[in-house]
Formats: C-alpha cells, structure tokens, sequence
C-alpha cells in the first residue's frame, strides 16, 4: 500500500505543483484532501450570476443559475449496496477538488512553457517541478485511498478530457509514462483508463453532477 500511495504522487503531484504552490500561501488555505467531507451538505457551493444584456436600447437584467440535475431516488436492495453508494459520494467529494485543480494546473502549465524560449528551458523548469513535488507533495498523495487514488485516475480524464498516462508523457516524454503505467498496472490500475460516462461510469457521473451544482 505505501508504494502505491508513492506512485500515485508520482503520477498527480507534479500537474498539482504550481497551484498549490500559490494556493498555500493564501492564509486559511486547506488543501482538498485535507478538508473534512460532509456528507450532509453541499461540497460545491451553487453559483448564481447576475448579469445584464442590451435590447433594443434597454438594458435587461438576468440570473444565471447552476444546472439542477433530476434523478430518481436511489432504491438500494440491501445494506452493502447503500454503503458502497455512499462510500462512492464522500469518495467523489474528497477527490474532485483535486481533480479540477489538476484541469486548471494542466492548462496553466501548458500556457507556461510555451513562453519558454526554448526546449532546454522547458526541460529544465520540468526537472525543477519534478524535484519540488517529490519533497513537498509526497505527504498530499498518501493521504489518500487506493480507492479514491483510482477515482482521482478516471475523474481527471473526465476534467481534462486526457488520460493521466498521455499527460504524463505530453509533460515527461514516453519513457516516463511508460514507467509510470507499469507501477500502475503492478498494483492492479491503469492511467489509461478512460472515463466512460454513459457506460461503467453511469453512476459516478451522476454523483459528479449532483456533487458539482450542490445538490449532495
């Protein structure tokens, strides 16, 4: 289990680094798997924009309000089955934060080294990153479960439309990925597993979406 958890560092800690970087220097600032999941209220607080348009010459106020999104009520055919539901919403609560962070970070970054003037310079930021999180983040990563370090897997490829194995290696090179999915694959997890929101991700995207708009 150790070496798991130092292999899931590996794999998200360095798309983590710059944010949090600037993030922890916020005061009260506590890092997403650091803070208590309430199963009882709103992880996401719902977002309402205000705004106005022109018609005609008059300007019109409106509000804009999150999706609400309408399910049934889950029927659970036994104890174990509500458990495993509700094990997969505080799950999904504590790792999506970190997931979306990763989405921000990933474009971040990416907009970064393309003011670099050249690939030594390139090479050379990566390197550092590489170093920083290894000391700094290493503690992030092992505070979470293996099975929430799986979830995290998939619900990055949902935030950044791009497996975790294709990031590593558009950030690190091949070789680098390619040592990654083999760690991965070891201990029973791919970072090419995909997100599969219509199929064997049904329910989880709908935890998803209700977690999101605050309605869980």
């Amino acid at each position: 289990m150790y070496k798991l958890k130092t292999f899931l560092t590996g794999v998200f800690a360095f798309l983590l680094f710059q944010e949090a970087e600037a993030q922890n220097t916020q005061p009260g600032y506590i890092n997403p798997e650091d803070r208590p999941v309430k199963m009882d209220s709103p992880s996401f607080e719902p977002m309402v924009k205000v705004g106005k348009v022109l018609n005609n010459g008059d300007s019109i106020q409106y509000v804009e309000l999150n999706n609400i999104y309408v399910y049934p009520v889950p029927f659970f055919k036994d104890e174990a089955q509500k458990a495993r539901y509700n094990r997969l919403v505080y799950n999904v609560k504590k790792v999506l934060p970190i997931a979306k962070e990763v989405s921000t970070v990933v474009i971040e970054t990416g907009d970064y080294l393309n003011t670099l003037p050249n690939e030594e310079a390139r090479k050379k930021h990566m390197k550092y990153v590489e170093k920083s999180i290894i000391k700094e983040y290493t503690p992030r990563m092992k505070k979470l479960t293996y099975q929430q370090g799986k979830l995290l897997i998939k619900l990055i490829y949902r935030e950044c439309g791009s497996s975790s194995y294709n990031l590593i290696q558009a950030f690190f090179g091949p070789a680098r990925a390619g040592l990654y999915q083999g760690v991965a694959w070891f201990f029973g997890a791919s970072l090419m597993k995909q997100y599969e929101p219509n199929g064997i991700d049904r329910l989880t995207e709908r935890v998803v979406r209700q977690v999101e708009s605050g309605q869980i």
